[in-house]
C-alpha cells in the first residue's frame, strides 16, 4: 500500500502521527477550552458502538442505567477523605450561580461515587432490596494540565457502574465478572489484547480495597489503562451510613464495587491498530464496514445498478454499508476510506463485470481478491467481519506476546523501560518504596498484578529482598 504523504509516519513520530489522524478522519475538533473536544460523528459512531455492545452485556447480567446530578456539594464529596484527596488538584468547581455566589461550592463531577452512595442510602433498607445494579453513561470533568483528545481530556464520556451487595463474596465476584466484560470487548470487537490484574496499593483506585485493570500495549512500548473494576468493600457504604435490615433482623452494611471504561478505548484503537495511511478499524465498532465504491459507472450501466444491489443486500444482512457515488475519483475515494478506517472494499467496475466478479480490499492485512456476482456475496462480506477481526487480534496478541521481557536486574529493568521494548516482567518485594524507585528514575508505573502468578526468580532486583509477586512494569499513557 502507497503510504499517505499527509501524514507523519508513526515511527518517526507517533504524538503528532496521532494527533494527524485524529483529525484527518474526523474523529473530532479542538474548541477554544482546552482539554474540551467537539466529538464529530465518525468519532462519536465509534463510541455509540462500543456503548451498545457493553450496555447489552451490562442489561444481560441484571444492571440498569440511571443518570446522577452534574454537581456535587463540597460536603458530599468530602465524607470520604481518601476519595476526594485522589482527585481534588483535578476538580472543577462551581461557586457562583444565577449571578450570587453559593452558600456552598459544587464539584463538576469528576465521578460519581458520593451520589450514587447518597441515593443508596436513601433508598435501600432491607436485604430484599439487593443486589442494588446501576449503570451511568455520562460525561465526567477532570482538569487536566496536559492533554492529548481521547488519551486524557479534562471532559470525557464514559460508563461507570456501581452496585450493592448483601456478601463480600458476591461483591467480589461482581468486580471480577465485570473485569471480564471488559476483557471480552477486548478480544471480541476491539481486536485488542488486554492483560489483566490487580493494580497494586499504590496505583489502586482511591478508597476501594481493590482495583482491577485491563491495560493495552501500545506500538511505542507503552502501556495504556483501559479499564478498571474496584472493589470497595465496606467503605464508602459506611462513610455514607448505608446499611439494610438484613433476614436476621439486625443492620448491616453492604459490599460495594464500582466500574468503569472510558473514550480513551477510542485512543487505544488508533494506536493499536492504526498505520501510516490512518485509522484501521475493527469491523464491529466500524461506522462503516464495507464501502463500494463504483469505477468510471458512465462506461456500463450495469456498475451502479449492481452497485446499488450489492448494498442492498448487504444491509439486509446487517452491515453497516456506504455507497459513494460521488463524482471524486476512485483514487480519492481509496484514500480517503483508508484514512478512516473501513474494514472492507468493494470495487465494481465494467471490466470486471464482463467477468461476473467483483474486487474486494480489506483494509488490515491489504489482501486483494475478487469475489463472483452471486447469491453468496452477501454472506461472504458477512464472514468477514469475523474473519478481520480476528486477524487483527491475532496480530495484536503476537506483538503483545513478544513484548512481555523477563528481568533479573535492575539494568535490564531499566533496558525495557528507557528503550520502549514493553512490559517489564519482574519480580516484586511488595513495598511501595521499590514503586516509588522505579517511578523516580525510570518514570515507570506497576501496570497490573497478573493474575497468573509464576515467579521465575527469588528476590527483587530493585531492592535484594524476598519476592512476591510477579508484576508489570512500563511507562504509561
Amino acid at each position: 500500500m502507497k503510504k499517505n504523504d499527509s501524514i507523519t509516519p508513526r515511527e518517526e513520530d507517533m504524538g503528532k502521527w496521532y494527533s494527524e489522524i485524529c483529525l484527518k478522519a474526523e474523529l473530532m475538533a479542538y474548541t477554544k477550552v482546552k482539554g474540551f473536544i467537539v466529538y464529530r460523528p465518525y468519532g462519536y459512531a465509534i463510541w455509540e458502538n462500543i456503548q451498545k455492545w457493553l450496555d447489552a452485556e451490562f442489561k444481560k447480567t441484571g444492571h440498569q442505567n440511571v443518570y446522577m446530578p452534574l454537581l456535587i456539594p463540597e460536603s458530599l464529596l468530602k465524607k470520604e477523605a481518601e476519595h476526594i484527596s485522589g482527585f481534588a488538584p483535578e476538580c472543577a468547581v462551581v461557586t457562583e450561580g444565577g449571578g450570587k455566589e453559593l452558600d456552598e461550592k459544587l464539584y463538576v463531577r469528576p465521578t460519581s461515587e458520593t451520589l450514587f452512595c447518597d441515593h443508596f442510602h436513601d433508598i435501600l433498607s432491607s436485604y430484599r432490596d439487593l443486589p442494588l445494579k446501576y449503570n451511568q453513561w455520562c460525561s465526567v470533568v477532570r482538569w487536566e494540565k496536559t492533554t492529548r483528545p481521547f488519551l486524557r481530556g479534562s471532559e470525557f464520556l464514559w460508563q461507570e457502574g456501581h452496585t450493592l451487595h448483601r456478601t463480600e463474596a458476591e461483591a467480589r465476584e461482581e468486580a471480577l465478572k465485570m473485569l471480564e466484560i471488559y476483557n471480552r470487548l477486548g478480544r471480541e470487537v476491539l481486536a485488542i489484547p488486554f492483560m489483566t490484574g490487580r493494580k497494586t496499593n499504590r496505583e489502586k483506585f482511591a478508597g476501594a480495597e481493590e482495583t482491577y485493570t485491563v491495560e493495552a500495549l501500545m506500538p511505542d512500548g507503552q502501556a495504556l489503562q483501559s479499564g478498571t473494576s474496584h472493589y470497595f468493600g465496606q467503605g464508602f457504604a459506611s462513610h455514607y451510613d448505608i446499611k439494610f435490615l438484613d433476614e436476621d433482623n439486625t443492620l448491616k452494611v453492604p459490599y460495594q464495587t464500582s466500574w468503569g471504561v472510558s473514550t480513551r478505548l477510542i485512543g487505544s484503537l488508533i494506536m493499536e491498530h492504526g498505520d501510516d495511511n490512518g485509522l484501521v478499524l475493527p469491523p464491529f465498532i466500524a461506522p462503516i464496514q464495507v464501502v463500494i465504491i463504483p469505477i468510471r459507472p458512465g462506461d456500463d450501466p450495469k456498475v451502479m445498478e449492481v452497485s446499488r444491489h450489492l448494498k442492498e443486500t448487504m444491509e439486509a444482512k446487517g452491515l453497516r454499508v456506504l455507497l459513494d457515488d460521488t463524482d471524486k475519483t476512485p483514487g480519492w475515494k481509496y484514500a480517503q476510506y483508508e484514512m478512516k478506517g473501513v474494514p472492507l472494499r468493494i470495487d465494481v467496475g465494467p471490466r470486471d463485470l464482463k467477468d461476473n466478479k467483483v474486487m474486494y480490499v480489506r483494509r488490515f492485512d491489504e489482501k486483494k481478491d475478487f469475489w463472483p456476482l452471486d447469491e453468496q456475496i452477501a454472506q461472504r462480506a458477512f464472514d468477514q467481519m469475523e474473519e478481520i477481526t480476528k486477524g487483527m487480534y491475532d496480530k495484536a496478541n503476537r506483538y503483545l506476546l513478544s513484548h512481555i521481557i523477563e528481568v533479573h536486574t535492575w539494568d535490564e529493568l531499566a533496558d525495557v523501560i528507557k528503550n520502549g521494548k514493553g512490559y517489564a516482567k519482574m519480580m516484586w518485594c511488595g513495598d511501595e518504596d521499590c514503586e516509588i524507585k522505579i517511578k523516580q528514575e525510570l518514570n515507570a508505573t506497576s501496570r497490573c498484578i497478573p493474575f497468573d502468578q509464576v515467579p521465575f526468580m527469588d528476590t527483587d532486583p530493585v531492592c535484594g529482598k524476598k519476592a512476591k509477586y510477579v508484576v508489570l512494569f512500563d511507562r504509561a499513557y
